[in-house]
């Protein structure tokens, strides 16, 4: 069976490696501390994450200098974890937070880190190729209300529809 997350970004992200209008990466990017394990706080709704819970997503270093992509999450609907492996890239730079990610095959999607907790990596701000897809992720399952404004205020900035995030049940 094709994981939830694998199907729906490899036919959305097919070569979407741009970036949003307005939307840079973080400089001076330290792929090593954000290496480890992810929680969602918020996201906008898309098909392949409907309807899940404590979603988290874990980064490893691959042997080719790659990341490894292990995202997870619990479906009520269905009283089961769902998970899907992917891979990632640098697309510049390796101290720039823009990755190439894919979770099918040779299509590759962006992964973009635009803003970042860059002392000790406990939260990043996350897009891909356009504004239809944001992510607020944490170290931690709950997260500061000074971040939250952060993340809803430089977002909503941005041109991302704040007023559809969902925030996270993590149980």
């Amino acid at each position: 069976m094709r994981s939830f997350f694998s199907l729906l970004l490899s036919l959305t992200l097919i070569s979407c490696a741009g970036l949003p209008e307005g939307v840079a990466p973080v400089k001076d990017f330290d792929g090593t501390k954000y290496l480890g394990k992810w929680h969602e706080i918020a996201r906008l709704d898309h098909s392949f994450e409907r309807g899940l819970s404590s979603v988290t997503a874990e980064y490893e270093l691959r042997s080719d200098g790659g990341i490894k992509v292990i995202n997870r999450g619990f479906s009520v609907a269905e009283n089961k974890w769902k998970e899907a492996e992917g891979k990632a890239y640098f697309v510049n730079a390796r101290d720039e937070g823009h990755l190439k990610v894919s979770f099918f095959g040779p299509f590759y999607g962006s992964y973009i880190v635009f803003d970042l907790d860059k002392e000790n990596y406990q939260y990043a701000f996350v897009s891909s190729y356009n504004t239809s897809y944001l992510w607020l992720l944490s170290r931690t399952p709950t997260i500061s209300k000074e971040v939250k404004e952060k993340f809803i205020k430089k977002s909503k900035a941005l041109g991302f529809d704040t007023n559809s995030l969902i925030f996270a049940v993590h149980n």
